[in-house]
């Protein structure tokens, strides 16, 4: 029976063009070789499983190459390359810093350096994890470091960089090692897999790579794992549930449940989530890499920073494009802050539970809590959740009101013709669709039914009452926006003179979205009362605001009106709000 060796050591590279995702530093090494400006010592610098020690084998092996292919590589053939790859050559020696940390051993290293090559060119000395050495084991090396014999070569290969002292690293030509990215790693391990007979599906070799954190050594030793569990056949559920990997549907049903603002919701979807033994900690750590991922995905500059397939990506990017990037924010901060606190936490399930409810907090319009809102945040845009939608509360009829004084307004032009349907996502109503309904429902007009003016605009005579009936339908059935439904259901249109009126927002946030969709809410209210001439304003007034939905500033102003010794102790005090 053949020997089984893992895929790390049967695929160590073993040519500069094999070595995976450090195509430029490769290319640097060759060229060296190929113009013979080589240094008498390098340091290889990079996370663990990138291909240092690869790197300086094949260095090592392909300077004493005396038959050297056009392209810079090792020929293989030659006595020096059959040694090396027979790990017979005593040109090429290796020290382990980690357990060879001493002064004895680097005094025993230097002892060799005085030993001229019996074949070849070189002798490299390849000192791994070299910043384990003693401070006192450095200090004897630097000397010889710096002025070696003409056929001695030192390559340093380290992790940490920071901890070598200043003196070792200016003797040494610095190469910094790149992480290796998610494709690089799944491109190379479909190769491992069609070598090997194993069916492996890209979805899960993206997981395998993903949880590698850009080591391939680590990637490929976790392939294998994969593998023998699957019987060579390696599936997206077989492979998250043998890495115990959370999935990602579980994100996505918490990111509905917080536009949705369904607090029970997300608490059910965390209990799930402990109830397969998922740790608390990394949960939060895991929606916090999620949120990450749709902020750089929403803007087609910084979407390569995802670390995924084209298709995840895509997939990604379509989701991030239906919310605002200040709610994003928002929740990634509120994620980081629930990681800081996790360790001193006494109840960590309710540190995280009261995280959730949080986030689900983040589109209300109170400014009690900063963690809820903070009364400005924008708005999500067109954001359809997979949360069983709600019906929106019926609007009262508007009230005859005189023409307020706009704080802030948005004034529509009338349009020439009636504006074009905005069509939302599968899954509910769309508004061209709610405003069909609400012609076939809306007051019928038995006089005048066809006038229209001289430019064919149709000028069909209506009340207030006409307009509150359509606004009301309107939001009534709009299953597939709930978060504009919520926000048409709190608005009442007042009319201000002739064909216009007035929306009175509570919040920037509910004026944004309203201004967001009021080309395609007019065109539906227009078409309901057969109208063309009506057009909206929008006006961000907390006046009518319900007292639950107060902010802190209108709450201390009416107590204040109430009772005003609470204003003579504020200044008396030198009180302020924290």
């Amino acid at each position: 029976m053949e020997q089984y060796i893992v895929s790390a050591r049967k695929y160590r590279p073993t040519t500069f063009d094999s070595v995976v995702g450090q195509q430029a530093l490769a290319g640097t090494l060759k060229n060296a070789i190929s113009t013979g400006r080589l240094a008498h010592a390098y340091l290889f610098c990079g996370s663990r499983g990138v291909g240092k020690t690869s790197c300086a084998r094949i260095f090592a092996k392909t300077i004493n190459c005396t038959n050297r292919t056009a392209a810079g590589e090792a020929c293989n053939e030659c006595d020096s390359c059959r040694q090396f790859n027979e790990n017979r050559s005593l040109n090429i020696i290796e020290l382990d810093a980690a357990s060879n940390n001493g002064v004895d051993d680097i005094r025993a290293l230097i002892e060799q350096v005085a030993v001229p090559p019996t074949q070849g060119r070189y002798r490299v000395f390849i000192i791994d994890e070299v910043h384990m050495l003693s401070n006192a084991a450095f200090n004897s090396f630097l000397k010889t470091l710096e002025e070696p014999p003409a056929y001695v070569i030192f390559i340093l290969a380290t992790t940490e960089k920071h901890k070598i002292i200043p003196t070792i690293l200016s003797r040494c030509q610095i190469y910094d090692f790149n992480r290796i990215s998610i494709n690089d790693m799944v491109s190379h391990m479909q190769r491992v897999a069609a070598n090997e007979g194993i069916t492996a599906e890209p979805e899960a070799l993206n997981v395998i790579a993903r949880k590698a954190d850009g080591a391939m050594r680590d990637a490929l030793s976790i392939f294998d794992q994969v593998a023998a569990s699957t019987n060579g056949n390696i599936s997206y559920a077989a492979t998250i549930e043998n890495l115990n990997v959370l999935d990602q549907s579980y994100y996505n049903r918490l990111l509905d449940a917080f536009v949705a603002q369904d607090i029970a919701q997300a608490l059910l979807i965390y209990k799930e989530i402990r109830d397969q033994g998922f740790d608390s900690q990394f949960f939060v750590n895991g929606l916090a890499s999620y949120l990450r991922d749709l902020a750089v995905a929403q803007n087609p500059s910084t979407l390569n920073l995802l670390e995924a397939t084209d298709d995840v990506r895509q997939e990604m990017a379509a989701r991030a494009s239906k919310l605002h990037p200040t709610f994003l924010y928002r929740a990634m901060d509120l994620c980081n802050e629930a990681d800081f606190n996790f360790r001193a936490a006494s109840n960590k399930q309710f540190l995280v539970e009261l995280t959730l409810i949080r986030l689900c907090q983040l589109l209300s319009p109170s400014t009690d809590d900063v963690g809820a809102g903070g009364g400005q945040l924008q708005p999500l845009e067109n954001y359809t959740t997979s949360v069983a939608p709600q019906e929106a509360a019926p609007v009262a009829a508007p009230v005859a009101a005189t023409a307020p004084k706009p704080v802030v307004t948005s004034p529509l032009p009338q349009p020439s013709a009636p504006q074009p349907r905005a069509t939302y996502a599968p899954g509910g109503m769309s508004l061209a669709e709610v405003a069909r309904r609400a012609r076939n429902t809306s007051h019928n007009h038995t006089d005048n039914s066809n006038k229209k003016e001289a430019d064919g605009r149709r000028a069909q005579q209506y009340t207030d009452a006409d307009i509150a009936s359509a606004w009301a339908s309107l939001a009534a059935n709009m299953n597939a926006d709930r978060v504009l439904a919520s926000v048409m259901g709190n608005i009442t249109p007042i009319h201000v003179e002739g064909d216009r009126y007035l929306l009175r927002c509570a919040s920037q946030l509910v004026a944004d979205m309203v201004e967001k969709h009021i080309d395609t809410i007019s065109a539906s209210i227009r078409d309901s009362v057969s109208n063309d001439n009506i057009c909206f304003e929008t006006e961000i007034s907390d006046v009518d605001l319900p007292k639950t939905m107060w902010t802190d500033d209108r709450v201390l102003e009416e107590l204040i009106k109430e009772h005003p010794a609470i204003d003579e102790m504020i200044k008396k005090f030198q009180l302020r709000r924290i």
